[in-house]
């Protein structure tokens, strides 16, 4: 099958490089980048640093190996790949997308086309002509195209730099802290709570707002004062925001006398403003105080606090993100990873602390009780608040506090780091210093350590002294960090408080007054020594302050280190009363011979909490640094680790311990030590072990340790994944972090630091590489020996090449295998190292390597990119630069991931995904080795690939597609690909030309052409990659369908892919100038024979659209057309999701990728070499050309300019309306958006303009208005105006550029055309296109190019198009008219020059000319007719433009062409007046058809025309709904063909069809189709439209049985069909007499199924009354309205009508329908009286017409009736009710072509009261026998009936009638035998009552029995009380005497 194909042997690229290079190439390779010595280069990077100077240990120190290579992490560059040329399909480039790029540079507007008879020859035109074409055209055809839409697999994601972690951020200023009297110093600590997770989640921050004076009081205890800390303001970091944060500020005091509810009393009674009062009292306490902060300054004791709920006052301000998306997206912004665990997803997505306004929050401050300090109390508190949300039961202390809580602008000027370090950019003034506050987060975060920190937080908890019998009250503990004994060896290390120094050597607690056993609150943050040693420990001395002297002291010790372990955590320790004994820092408080405090009980808590990015903290992790440490050699056995010691002998068990339990270690460590875990693995992979003089191999468990720990990663569900699945934290280290593990430590300074020999990378340019000095130091196992060596020197190396290739057979064990390798000494390079590891790693690791490929692959990648930018370029070619062993490694690796990808498809299907990123992930690694390895090796694993991925499954192809684009889109593709060995440009041979027939057609440099557009085996190996990509997608179209969606999709990638290929040449600067382009298009020829062979699958189908036509999808289509017209073009252009195309329907393409596709065969065929293209249309078979202008014919539907302005399609039939006032501006605003003025200028000025008017939409409104939106995806709802116009801009550039580019290629083929025989048919074929653009929404700049090209044809061609190409003549001609009537003076000159050389070159012939000015006079016809806006002041002018050139033509005077150009423009003219009467009554339906009938009649000379408009008719009828009046439309069109053609042909059934159709009365037409003076049928031009055939015929009758059908006249349709059958039976057409006898079998069965419940129509007569009524004044109508149409709906409809052509008060309705008295009527006035007719027959046509149809069919009378009285009033008593009854007659029958017809005639007759009576009383007769004898009786409405006839109380009812006209006799004889028809008429009515009772009893309910016996009761009654009447009759009625004359009218 086609999906089945052998991937060629590749060219040997780097082969063909050095020996087949043509001069010329090489610079073109150049222009395209570095190559063919491309390679991926590393570069160093200096790591970006927040603060002024990084964070480091203090200066001096020797740090031990471990805190060393942490600073050394911290502190180097990163190592980058540099960025090289970007890779090809990054859309990110893409700029082009903005107005200010297009160049629309301005055409002269509304020029008279002065060139038009100036040429000397056709050739000079050409010239011309494309020198037009080819100015000012816009140069890349894909930056007018919006990009796809579709993830981008072939984009590596640049992971994000290492940053030090934050939360989301805000800042918190302190602005005042107020108390009613000011007469101390208070001291406030800020810090944030987690009442959720009862976690305190930052440190402390510590600010006071004193005063100077207050400051003051404080002089003697702080010698200084730092300008850190001065700060009031803080930022603090919040990771995991939630509504149960808290902001606590506590507020102290200096410690005084008294508990805190004495000291605070004053602060609750006494105000500043009742100073006279208080004076006294206040200096009195002021005093006291300056007392207390001069002796006990340095002591403190709470006082109060505020809390502040962050979420609250924040959300007083907060503008909300209203949706999640943004919400998590400015999460992830911040830096915080993704969780993906529940508790986390509710948070993420509601809290947001960005985007609020500053919020300004003040609270109260409540009294600190003394016996709640600690943290637990706090929490205690919060969860009250938040319960009761108010305050419980606490004492305020008057005054407040004010912060402000904002969020963190980008620069903080001032800001330091927790460290205390400037944080950029440093501020030029001095501003108040502000803090960033260090967060201790409420849950884990996982970002690797980033920079040095290291700080010891201490929490002193509590005391107990309760059993002490001392007087210890007032305790505070002095806490110090020393490094030794000795009281000097205490450290300045300790941060200190606000307004103090920075650093102090000892703090003290605050103090609960008389407290033995106190709660501390206090925290005491300490910056670590790098290098701790056993002498560090904190020492705390316990103090009893007496407010008036000191007093005694004890004390406790804490050491730091326990077992080299830094000790965290809660401590108890006991407390000792002596003095400390020596050496009492190595021990923990244990029993030395002292006196201990309670006997040695634990009796101070404590709690430790280390934040540091150099003690690990995990048990695991310091384990494996430790012992990888002892490896750098001065290492003493036997070490200790922890709690053990472990000897030599040991050794390499435990260390192979430590690196198996790395995977044991918390996740959160690993982490955040993960850089310094991977190097040292990676170090062990390479490093060599001598132990115990023994040799140790670790290369294996390291390796299988990383990936373990690559695997627990990627596994891990709190960590975040980019989108091609890779753990974006082992990115980030691969991109920024890794380089060659380093085994040898020479190169460390004394400092500690690791040096940079920077100089040993390639940081300055590729020529700089091989001269420098410093190389990488080899990463070796043992040997000096020389790494380049390229082949086996020794038996030895045999013998390894033979082990590995063991290896590679028999996975044989490992270790036998790496001994071996040992024993012979040689190096293994890092990459060979590894690589190795990868082919012989099994088990599970195996499955994680191949699982997580992409990881190693970037490793690999990265170590090979360091050992060649070591290695001497010019010394080592590029094949030799790897060994033959590590190659075949490498393809022993890619063979085996291929097989991966191959069985996860076929045994584990919902592994797709995974298999989807191996793949990936294997096509950047081959990606990578092109600018690394020898190409034609590369190329050799891409052919390994291919050739193992064929198994014939769509995923897998799918595949191959996806990872091919990943190669493509390689730098240096275009190179790969040696674009610049393809033959640009045509083979030198006389260029075509009109006057050169050459004959070396079939030349062999012919067949070469030929060649070049295929896609052949040599193209295929010289052009590797390309041909691979093209070979898939050629496969990918003509695959038979497995199921749509997969097809479809893989549809999809292949052209997508080559889309994207595209469009990144067309936009990368390097390819900019044409040579270049041109040698890519050529690269791409065989692209162009793939698309037209799959022109079938396009989702475009285009009918033959002469005429416009095709277009309307209107009754007029001939579904007999050359081609099969499909619903409408319409639907076709839009993307017609239901294939209506015949074929292979199943394998279409989507609208969307169809344009991708025609995409990329425009960019070829406009930037391939022009001269090669035309030789190649010559070169062509026919069909292949006429397949070419198919698929051009499409790309010109498929582009076409779709309106997508905010006032969409359906304002535009409006605005039209508006006309003259808006037409400039229109023309103007196309012209700037399409033709070109400077068009950003333009937009912005008219950006508030009517962007609707864009396009002129004139006979295709209608149908336009189904088109869909041309992407869908791009379609969002809440584009702004701006951005709408922006993409209308574009999409018209597109339109433009891809319609001229079409319109070169058919310049191209016309001009070659003299080379071929098939001339008349390539013309022909290229009008067609042509016309189809004319057809679509096009701008100025194509239409003046295209009208030029038209004319060009005309010149050239002129007889041959006029004689052969007649329809398309016609087509031409109504094109270029409705181009006359453009409100675009540019656009109307074109047209108006190219009508005249039509006239003029087809005047050369008369039988031309003639119907030439048949063809325009039909298309003005046809234009008027259908367009709602054509503006015929515009046409006029045009008109007089084109008389204009008649009378200038000076060649032409001599002749007669001038006279009849102007007979034929004055004939144009009158049809135009016409017409414009009918733009008035636009509204008025009857009225318009009154007038398009007219017009019809008037076209009595011109069948052709006549057929027009009567389509035109039939066409608004539609648009009604009027189907039977469209239809009788249709028939008579018909009756005009037929009689046409038997005019033609003397066929048998054409004469009966004449017949037929003149004769039956269903068919009826009233007057002759054609008149026989003016028409013989020979005369060229006339009936030559293409319904004058008998297929023509039919077609329009089958149109017309289906109208009637859609009408309800199922009968009609057999009466139809009955015309057509003969015709059918005449041509033999079995087929169509099938479906034909099909359609009349639904009609029957629909007679039978609808027969009695259709609904025909209603009729009124509507008089027009009035002198303003013109030609209407006194007329009288019947209007034909649907089914069921109430008075007052036609009434009103004509009301609200007639009132806005009249304007208010001057139209009034007559109401009722007695005859208008003209005399009696206002003549300033109109009136209008509408009346409810019936249709009336004769007794005798009665007979004929039984059916409900023949009841409404073929109507000419119709009846109202109206009641009168002799006295003049409407209604009277029974005896005086007269009636008249008014016959009225009307021209035609209806159903007519029309829905009003004029009465012609009126019959009025009067009926006398007994008369009346008559008529009733048959009424109530005829119902009652109606309702008895239903087949299905209905027992409701046959008790209306009966009710209304038996129940003697019915007012003027039978009984009453009866007694009136029955009781006497009369005595006129006249009225004896009226008597005695009532007596007869009353006898039949008791009669019918008596059977309705009867019927009744049979269907009545048990319940209505009653109601029945009243009803048989009523009946008798009314039965007795007539007998007496009916039985008395007439005496001299029924005497034989002679039957006297009587005036007898008892008809109906």
């Amino acid at each position: 099958s086609p999906q089945s194909y052998e991937a060629v042997e590749p060219v040997d690229l780097d082969e063909f490089l050095m020996s087949q290079l043509r001069s010329g190439d090489a610079e073109l390779m150049q222009e395209l980048g570095e190559f063919p010595d491309d390679d991926l280069e590393l570069e160093l990077v200096e790591r970006e640093c927040r603060t002024l100077r990084p964070s480091v240990p203090e200066e001096g120190v020797e740090l031990d190996p471990h805190v060393r290579d942490c600073v050394q992490s911290y502190t180097q560059p990163w190592l980058e790949k540099s960025p090289s040329l970007p890779a090809l399909c990054d859309d990110t480039t893409r700029t082009t997308l903005t107005c200010s790029d297009f160049n629309l540079r301005a055409l002269q507007p509304d020029r008279r086309v002065e060139s038009l008879l100036r040429f000397s020859s056709p050739e000079e035109l050409d010239r011309f002509n494309q020198e037009a074409r080819n100015s000012n055209r816009y140069g890349e055809l894909f930056g007018l195209y919006p990009p796809i839409d579709e993830v981008q697999l072939s984009i590596r994601p640049i992971p994000d730099c290492p940053k030090e972690h934050f939360g989301q951020r805000i800042l918190v200023r302190c602005q005042t802290i107020k108390f009613e009297i000011d007469i101390e110093p208070f001291f406030a600590t800020m810090a944030l709570y987690d009442l959720k997770e009862k976690k305190k989640i930052s440190e402390n921050f510590h600010l006071d707002m004193n005063s100077d004076q207050m400051k003051g009081f404080l002089r003697a205890h702080t010698p200084n004062t730092d300008a850190s800390t001065l700060a009031r303001s803080a930022v603090f970091s919040i990771s995991y925001p939630s509504p149960d944060i808290y902001l606590v500020v506590k507020i102290e005091k200096v410690l005084q006398q008294g508990e805190i509810g004495d000291c605070a009393e004053p602060y609750m009674i006494l105000k500043e403003s009742d100073t006279t009062k208080n004076r006294d009292k206040l200096e009195k306490l002021k005093n006291q105080a300056e007392g207390f902060c001069q002796r006990l300054g340095r002591y403190r004791m709470p006082f109060a606090f505020a809390t502040v709920n962050i979420m609250s006052a924040i959300n007083s301000t907060l503008e909300r993100e209203t949706s999640d998306t943004d919400s998590r997206s400015s999460m992830e912004k911040k830096g915080l990873p993704r969780r993906n665990s529940d508790r986390f997803n509710v948070m993420e997505d509601n809290y947001i602390l960005s985007g609020f306004k500053p919020a300004l929050t003040t609270c109260t401050l409540i009294k600190q009780e003394g016996e709640r300090l600690s943290d637990e109390d706090l929490f205690k508190f919060l969860a009250d608040i938040k319960r009761s949300s108010g305050q419980r039961r606490v004492k305020i202390i008057p005054g407040f506090l004010r912060l402000e809580v904002s969020p963190v602008p980008e620069t903080v000027p001032g800001c330091l780091s927790p460290e205390l370090i400037p944080v950029k950019p440093v501020s030029e003034k001095n501003p108040r210093a502000v803090k960033e506050v260090l967060e201790f987060p409420s849950s884990e975060v996982y970002v690797p350590h980033n920079i040095y920190r290291n700080l010891l937080y201490v929490y002193p908890l509590r005391l107990n002294l309760t059993n002490r019998l001392t007087s210890a009250r007032n305790i505070t503990v002095k806490i110090q960090f020393m490094s030794g004994e000795d009281p000097s060896s205490v450290m300045p290390v300790i941060f200190g408080k606000s307004s103090g120094p920075e650093f102090l050597q000892e703090v003290y607690t605050p103090v609960t007054y008389h407290n033995r056993s106190p709660d501390f609150y206090d925290e005491i943050k300490i910056q670590l020594p790098a290098r701790l040693t056993e002498k560090h420990h904190l020492l705390f001395t316990f103090y009893h302050i007496s407010c008036q002297q000191k007093q005694n002291q004890t004390g406790s010790w804490l050491p730091l280190l326990n077992n080299d372990r830094l000790q965290t955590g809660q401590q108890c320790l006991p407390i000792i009363l002596d003095k400390l004994p020596v050496n009492y820092s190595l021990h923990s408080p244990e029993v030395p011979p002292v006196k201990w405090l309670e006997n040695h009980k634990g009796l101070f808590s404590l709690e430790l909490q280390a934040v540091s990015s150099v003690q690990a903290q995990d048990k695991h992790l310091e384990r494996f640094f430790t012992l990888c440490h002892a490896l750098e050699g001065k290492t003493i056995f036997p070490i200790r680790v922890g709690d053990e010691k472990i000897s030599e002998n040991m050794f390499e068990h435990e260390l192979k311990l430590s690196i198996i339990s790395l995977s044991s270690s918390g996740l959160e460590p690993l982490v955040l030590f993960l850089h310094q875990v991977l190097d040292k693995l990676f170090r062990l992979i390479m490093q060599p072990m001598v132990i115990a003089g023994q040799t140790a191999n670790l290369a294996q468990i390291a390796f299988e340790s990383v990936v373990s720990v690559v695997n627990s990663l990627h596994n891990s569900q709190e960590l975040a994944k980019d989108h091609q699945g890779r753990n974006c934290l082992l990115a980030t280290y691969l991109y920024f972090v890794f380089r060659l593990p380093d085994t040898q430590h020479e190169i460390h300074t004394t400092g500690g630091l690791m040096a940079h020999p920077e100089s040993r990378y390639s940081t300055l340019t590729r020529a700089t590489a091989t001269t420098v000095g410093f190389m990488l130091l080899q990463s070796r196992i043992r040997s000096s020996s020389n790494p380049d060596i390229p082949a086996p020197q020794s038996p030895e190396d045999a013998e390894v090449n033979n082990i590995l290739g063991k290896v590679q057979i028999h996975r044989c064990n490992i270790k036998l295998v790496l001994d071996k390798i040992h024993e012979l000494e040689f190096e293994l390079l890092f990459h060979e190292e590894l690589a190795l590891q990868m082919v012989v790693s099994t088990g599970v690791c195996r499955e994680n390597v191949y699982k997580y490929a992409w990881f190693f692959f970037e490793v690999l990648v990265k170590s090979m990119s360091q050992h060649v930018s070591q290695l001497d370029k010019k010394a080592v070619s590029r094949r030799n630069r790897f060994s033959d062993r590590f190659k075949d490694d490498i393809t022993t690796i890619v063979n085996v991931v291929t097989a991966e990808i191959g069985n996860i498809l076929v045994k584990q299907q919902k592994e797709l995904e995974q298999a989807e990123k191996v793949n990936i992930s294997l096509a950047f690694f081959l990606y990578d080795l092109m600018s690394l390895m020898d190409r034609g090796f590369v190329f050799q694993l891409v052919k390994n690939y291919c050739n193992q991925v064929l198994v014939n499954m769509s995923t897998l192809i799918s595949m191959r597609l996806e990872f091919l684009r990943v190669l493509c889109s390689h730098e240096h593709y275009l190179n790969l690909s040696l674009f610049f060995s393809s033959p640009a440009s045509a083979p030198a041979s006389p260029s075509p030309s009109t006057s050169s027939q050459t004959s070396s057609l079939c030349s062999f440099q012919d067949h070469k052409i030929a060649a070049m557009f295929d896609l052949s085996q040599d193209f295929k190996q010289r052009h590797y990659l390309t041909g691979l990509l093209l070979t898939e997608l050629s496969t990918a179209l003509d695959m038979e369908s497995e199921g749509l969606v997969i097809f479809n999709v893989l549809q999809q990638k292949a052209i997508n892919a080559t889309y994207s290929l595209l469009c990144a040449h067309d936009l990368d600067q390097r390819c900019s100038r044409p040579e270049v382009k041109a040698k890519i298009a050529a690269l791409y020829l065989p692209l162009v024979g793939i698309i037209i062979d799959s022109i079938n699958y396009l989702d475009f189908t285009v009918s033959d659209s002469r005429g416009g036509k095709g277009k309307s999808g209107g009754p007029e289509e001939d579904p007999d057309s050359i081609t099969p017209i499909n619903q409408s073009v319409a639907l076709a252009i839009a993307g017609n999701p239901f294939n209506t195309l015949t074929g292979k329907t199943s394998n279409m393409l989507t609208a969307e990728t169809s344009r991708n596709l025609l995409m990329c065969f425009l960019w070829i065929i406009k930037n391939a070499d022009q001269n090669l293209i035309q030789r190649w249309t010559v070169d062509i078979p026919s069909s292949q050309l006429s397949r070419l202008l198919e698929l051009l014919t499409i790309c010109i539907s498929c582009f076409e300019y779709r309106v997508k302005t905010h006032q969409s399609l359906q304002h535009h039939s409006v605005t039209f309306k508006k006309c003259l006032k808006s037409q400039q501006a229109k023309a103007r605003l196309e012209e700037a958006l399409l033709g070109g003025i400077g068009a950003r200028g333009q937009m912005m000025k008219r950006v508030g303009g009517e962007l609707h008017l864009m396009f002129y939409f004139l006979e295709n409104l209608r149908w336009r208005k189904d088109l869909t939106q041309w992407r869908q995806t791009n379609d969002r709802q809440d584009k702004s105006k701006a951005e709408l116009d922006q993409e209308a801009i574009i999409s018209g550039n597109l339109a433009t550029e891809t319609n001229i580019i079409v319109l070169d290629l058919l310049e191209m083929i016309v001009q070659a055309v003299p080379l071929a025989d098939c001339k008349d048919n390539v013309v022909g074929g290229v009008l067609k296109v042509l016309l189809h653009s004319l057809t679509c929404n096009q701008s100025t700049t194509f239409l003046s190019h295209c009208f030029s090209t038209l004319r060009a044809l005309i010149v050239k061609f002129g007889d041959l198009l006029f004689e052969e190409e007649a329809e398309q003549c016609a087509d031409l001609c109504q094109k270029v008219l409705h181009y006359c009537s453009s409100c675009v003076d540019s656009n109307r000159s074109q047209a108006c020059a190219t009508l005249y050389l039509i006239m003029r070159y087809s005047y050369s012939s008369a039988s031309n000319f003639s119907r030439v000015k048949m063809q325009v006079t039909m298309s003005l016809a046809s234009l008027v007719g259908k367009s709602s806006d054509i503006h015929e002041e515009y046409l006029r002018r045009s008109f007089r433009t084109i008389l204009a050139y008649a009378e200038e033509d000076t060649e032409m005077q001599s002749t007669q062409l001038p006279s009849q150009v102007d007979e034929l423009l004055r004939n144009l003219n009158s049809i135009l007046s016409d017409t414009v009467k009918m733009k008035e009554f636009q509204k008025d339906p009857e009225m318009l058809m009154d007038l398009m009938y007219r017009i019809a009649k008037g076209y009595q000379t011109s069948p052709d025309l006549r057929l027009t408009w009567l389509q035109n008719m039939a066409e608004k009828h539609n648009g009604r709904k009027c189907f039977t009046e469209s239809a009788m439309c249709l028939v008579h069109a018909a009756a005009l063909v037929a009689e046409y053609l038997s005019m033609l042909e003397d066929h048998k059934y054409l004469r009966e069809l004449c017949l037929g159709c003149s004769s039956n009365p269903h068919t009826r037409f009233g007057e002759s189709a054609v008149s026989d003076d003016i028409l013989s049928p020979d005369e060229d031009g006339v009936c030559s439209g293409r319904y004058f055939t008998e297929n023509g015929l039919v077609g329009l009758l089958e149109q017309a049985a289906e109208l009637f059908s859609n009408g309800g006249l199922y009968e009609a349709v057999n009466e139809v069909y009955k015309v057509i059958v003969p015709i059918l039976e005449a041509h033999r057409d079995f087929r169509k007499l099938a479906s034909t006898h099909d359609k009349l079998q639904r009609a029957f069965e629909n007679i039978i199924q609808k027969g009695h419940k259709r609904m025909f129509g209603t009729y009124f007569r509507v008089g027009f009354y009035g002198c303003k009524f013109g030609d209407l004044d006194e007329q009288e109508f019947i209007y034909k309205e649907p089914g069921i149409t109430h008075l007052p709906e036609i009434s009103h409809r004509l009301e609200n009508f007639y009132s806005q052509c009249f304007g208010d008060g001057v139209l009034e309705m007559i109401k009722d329908s007695t005859p208008v008295d003209r005399k009696k009527l206002n003549p300033n006035k109109v009136y209008i009286q509408i009346t409810y007719v019936e249709p009336y027959f004769d007794d005798y046509e009665m007979k004929d017409r039984l059916t409900n149809f023949e009841k409404n069919f073929n109507l000419r009378r119709f009846m109202y009736t109206t009641p009168f009285t002799k006295s003049g009033r409407p209604r009277g008593e029974l005896n005086e009710q007269y009636k008249r009854k008014t016959i009225l007659t009307t021209m035609h029958a209806f159903p007519y072509i029309k829905t009003r017809i004029n009465v012609i005639q009126k019959e009025e007759f009067d009926l006398t009261p007994i008369e009346v009576a008559i008529e009733d009383m048959q009424k109530k007769t005829r119902e009652l026998a109606e309702a008895t004898h239903r087949e299905k009786p209905d027992a409701v409405m046959l008790q209306m009936v009966l009710q209304g006839s038996v129940t003697a109380t019915v007012n003027q009812g039978p009984l009453e009638v009866a007694q009136v006209f029955l009781n006497e006799i009369p005595a006129d004889p006249k009225l004896f035998r009226h008597h005695n028809k009532l007596r007869l008429c009353f006898k039949e009515f008791i009669l019918r009552c008596g059977e309705a009772v009867e019927k009744n009893k049979q269907l009545i309910t048990p319940d209505q029995k009653e109601y029945q016996q009243e009803m048989k009761k009523n009946y008798n009654k009314l039965r007795e009380n007539l007998r007496p009447m009916l039985e008395r009759k007439i005496p001299e009625l029924y005497k034989p005497i002679i039957k006297p004359r009587i005036e007898n009218r008892e008809q109906d």
